[in-house]
């Protein structure tokens, strides 16, 4: 549409927050009035900054939620995934302002806003009704862009606080807006978004779009985590926009009946799903995390074709000598924080015609056939057994570097090959069903943390019946015939089985660090070999030197 070069000087500038003035200057005739010519072309346009948004879900922002948290970590195992000591500052909380993630999450936020604002101000100055579209639907469309960039600074001020607030792409070298100013900004685009976004129907497929009860949930995670933003309590704001959605005032949607229903091959069909990225093999493929958390063999495993490079996992439940770690500290320890009896604690197991059980990779390793998987290091033909430990086991025995395992060190220099319980949240088919492979959607927004939120505000406000009834009805669907062992009650939903609680139902959906935030955990407890800094400026995290470098107006956080 525009001359690509300068389109992409003008996001450039946006995200580096640089000197270049971002009006892009034309050299053809072509222009948003002539470019479209069908419906088809308008869909393409609206749908290139989610595609962005596909990117950004994961990878460098996942990261910083939860490799710098209690539950996941990428340890070092013998020679490989030290990475120059990255992984461990991120677990240590010792990151700096040259760190790649961390300019990775800067650049993301802000390429999406400009992608965002692009786009819309190409679709604004279109005529709908010359594709047989109307008002309602372009209202529709500008607003699902709104409700995108605020989604992108909703993220934005949760990792860094204030952000440079573009509204156009004829902006430059603007300063950061204050944390109460982007708080407003975001607060303000999804009011006025809501009511003009499309409600979802009952029995609708989740294909990508953003509507009201989206927009909704936005605001009201804004408001969950205002005191942590702008040091505002404003829970009885979410708990209403919470109990709002539940009540289907912006679209319907229920719980799903089973765990896997919001994870699984078709969960585009999953009544619960609020807002996911489309995912399909080769198009837009919700894959990322794959080659980061599976051994290089276990696509022996899967019965599939796809190699990994054996990173993370879960952090240990159990010290080296088998004994639990929640003795010591009351975060972490992710696998034992399951019950024994749920549904999602079973190793995953595909089980055919798209349907799989369990959750985990963990214990000896063998192929879907029964025959054992062996290791490649320090296990090098020998059969590979996961463990929920961290220690250089492989050492231990006659004339080796260690007696006997009371010797053990377990920390992030310790891993090896089989080190750590591994999570399939996302199930992987084999081979002989390889039409499956990743389509799975990405479910950003679901139900089941609407019922949360509102269980939380209401533990907040005194109501811990309440918050143990909202919490036990997405529990239950964990358990066979809906038998929980361990319910949650308000004798027993203290702060510790509450953030147990966010743990397992969400466990490796990317948000982690924001719950020990809210709940003022994250630098005040320990963790698995991480000692508490105390250090609360670490809340956020600093600006990228490379963003300060192409803008001389943007300030640095405090204490960086």
């Amino acid at each position: 549409m525009k001359n690509k070069y300068l389109w992409t000087i003008a996001i450039s500038a946006i995200l580096m927050g640089g000197c270049t003035k971002l009006d892009p200057e034309f050299y053809s005739q072509v222009t948003p009035e002539n470019f479209f010519r069908s419906e088809k072309d308008v869909l393409a346009a609206l749908n290139r900054p989610f595609t962005h948004a596909r990117w950004y879900v994961g990878e460098d922002r996942w990261n910083l939620q939860e490799y710098t948290a209690d539950n996941l970590a990428i340890t070092t195992k013998g020679r490989h995934w030290y990475n120059g000591g990255e992984n461990e500052r991120y677990h240590y909380h010792k990151w700096t302002a040259d760190d790649g993630w961390i300019w990775g999450a800067w650049r993301g936020t802000l390429m999406g806003v400009a992608l965002a604002l692009d786009t819309k101000s190409d679709l604004e100055k279109l005529d709908y009704t010359r594709f047989a579209l109307t008002k309602q639907d372009q209202d529709a469309h500008l607003n699902q862009l709104n409700t995108l960039v605020a989604y992108f600074y909703l993220r934005g001020l949760d990792y860094f606080g204030g952000m440079p607030i573009f509204t156009a792409l004829d902006q430059e070298s603007l300063p950061r807006s204050t944390d109460q100013e982007l708080f407003n900004h975001i607060e303000s685009i999804l009011k006025e978004a809501i009511p003009k976004l499309n409600k979802k129907q009952a029995g609708e497929r989740e294909e990508g779009a953003l509507k009201q009860a989206a927009a909704a949930a936005m605001l009201a995670q804004l408001y969950f985590n205002a005191e942590a933003y702008i040091g505002k309590p404003m829970y009885n704001e979410a708990m209403k926009l919470s109990q709002d959605i539940i009540n289907n005032e912006y679209g319907v949607y229920t719980l799903d009946n089973t765990w896997n229903g919001p994870h699984g091959f078709n969960n585009d069909r999953s009544p619960e799903i609020i807002w996911s990225i489309p995912s399909q093999f080769n198009r837009l493929q919700y894959d990322w995390f794959y080659s980061v958390f599976y051994h290089y063999n276990t696509r022996q495993h899967f019965n599939t074709d796809m190699g990994a490079n054996n990173g993370a996992h879960l952090t240990p439940s159990r010290k080296p000598d088998s004994t639990l770690y929640s003795a010591d500290f009351k975060l972490g320890s992710p696998y034992e924080t399951f019950d024994n009896a749920d549904l999602r604690k079973k190793p995953f197991k595909f089980l055919g015609n798209g349907n799989y059980e369990g959750m985990f990779i963990n214990g000896l390793h063998k192929t879907p056939a029964g025959a054992v998987i062996n290791g490649g290091e320090e296990y090098k033909d020998q059969p590979l057994v996961f463990r929920d430990q961290v220690a250089r086991f492989s050492e231990v025995g006659p004339g080796k570097k260690y007696s006997s395992i009371s010797q053990l060190e377990s920390k992030m220099a310790t891993g090896e090959e089989n080190t750590g319980v591994r999570p399939v949240k996302v199930p992987i088919p084999p081979l002989t069903e390889n039409t499956l492979r990743w389509g799975a959607d990405n479910p950003v927004i679901r139900l089941a943390e609407i019922y949360y939120m509102l269980a939380e505000c209401k533990w907040r406000a005194g109501d811990k019946a309440g918050a143990a009834e909202l919490i036990n009805t997405v529990r239950k669907r964990n358990f066979a015939g809906g038998i929980d062992p361990n319910p949650v009650t308000a004798a027993n939903l203290d702060q510790n089985r509450f953030l147990d609680e966010w743990s397992i139902e969400f466990l490796a959906e990317g948000r982690r660090r924001t719950d020990l935030i809210r709940w003022n955990v994250f630098t005040t407890a320990n963790w698995w070999d991480h000692q508490a800094s105390g250090s609360t400026h670490l809340n956020r995290f600093p600006v990228p030197t490379e963003a300060i470098s192409g803008n001389n107006n943007l300030t640095q956080n405090p204490g960086y």
